[in-house]
């Protein structure tokens, strides 16, 4: 197959998956190409694949290292005019390039254009409802869960979701599915590039990753003067936005990694944001988490809930994140014992499955 990915470029999170998931497509013969934009773009650049620039659907906005939905409103007011664009230029490189199937991570105007000239296309999501811990009942959730569940009723062939089947879905709180569109549903499992059991485990660092959006620097700065405090603490901190703090002794900042699965698993702890992506690949590796949560951010808040009611992480509201705070929530993870999830991974195989679904969409 000749397959074109199309991938939101906010945050890292969607590329990431969806690179080792073409990966593994490549080596069971399959062509994957990729349309993107902003870090996302020139990180799947790195990654060794072609890839082709994108209109942006949607720009994320913040203050104070959290996330603002007046200023995501402000930045993303030509909303109609840039999901056309997007939708002009996934459907030409479809066209130009005889793409046979699409693979939309979040990005909802290439699923229009592949149905629109008849082909095949798989939406990749953890979430079709929203909600955040500051307005958990806020109408403009609501209606947006509305939309999106429309879409992903109407426009892609299959939903895939990169996460445990029920009741296990660690980003269960983030989906409403009536029961005639179950089928419509796939849960995959974790989308990893190897398997955990296989990778060498220690406890050494303490790991650090809030995403790469330009508004989250007052939190790496928070973090730093954290690590100053800490001096028996060895900090690694992993963002590709420019203007974070100067390394200390203990305190060492990365800019782009190929793989960050390594440093993962040397960690005694993960402080991570509380995106899907980097809390199942920590939970895969049995590394507890500290959550800084966005509470302002409409995923976030409800995968944290299930990780906490798991016994696998703490979770802090990142609008009152203090360096106490912060002590107290590394001292309490440092003693929690993750669930067991061997069980689970080695029953899943996110990639073969996705795999599975892929040719029998192309086939059908």
């Amino acid at each position: 197959m000749n397959i074109l990915f199309a991938v939101c470029g906010e945050g890292l999170g969607h590329a990431s998956r969806s690179t080792k998931l073409a990966a593994y497509l490549a080596q069971h013969g399959h062509t994957c190409t990729f349309a993107s934009y902003g870090k996302a773009h020139d990180f799947i650049q790195k990654q060794g694949f072609p890839v082709h620039e994108i209109s942006r659907e949607v720009t994320l906005g913040g203050d104070d290292g959290l996330f603002s939905l007046a200023k995501t409103l402000w930045l993303s007011k030509t909303v109609p005019v840039s999901l056309l664009h997007s939708y002009r230029d996934a459907r030409r490189l479809l066209t130009e390039h005889h793409f046979d199937l699409l693979v939309a991570d979040t990005m909802y105007a290439a699923g229009y254009a592949a149905k629109s000239l008849g082909i095949p296309n798989a939406f990749i999501t953890n979430q079709n409802t929203f909600a955040a811990a500051a307005s958990p009942d806020a109408a403009y959730w609501t209606y947006l869960s509305r939309i999106v569940q429309k879409y992903l009723q109407k426009v892609p062939d299959i939903v895939i979701v990169p996460d445990f089947p029920p009741p296990d879905t660690i980003s269960g709180y983030n989906f409403a599915i009536p029961e005639a569109e179950i089928d419509h549903y796939r849960f995959i499992g974790p989308i990893l590039d190897r398997d955990p059991g296989t990778v060498p485990l220690s406890e050494e660092t303490i790991f650090a990753s809030f995403g790469g959006e330009p508004f989250k620097l007052p939190l790496y700065a928070m973090l730093r003067e954290i690590a100053d405090d800490m001096p028996d603490h060895r900090f690694e901190v992993f963002s590709t936005t420019p203007g974070l703090p100067e390394n200390t002794q203990n305190f060492r900042t990365f800019g782009y990694v190929p793989d960050l699965q390594p440093y993962l698993a040397k960690s005694r702890v993960a402080i991570l944001h509380g995106g899907l992506t980097s809390l199942m690949e920590s939970l895969s590796l049995g590394k507890p988490v500290v959550m800084i949560i966005d509470p302002y951010h409409p995923e976030q808040w409800n995968n944290a809930k299930k990780i906490e009611e798991m016994g696998s992480g703490i979770m802090i509201l990142g609008n009152a994140v203090t360096k106490e705070k912060l002590d107290t929530a590394i001292a309490q993870a440092l003693i929690l014992t993750p669930p067991d999830l061997r069980q689970l991974l080695s029953a899943l195989d996110g990639r073969e499955t996705v795999r599975g679904i892929l040719e029998s969409l192309h086939s059908s």
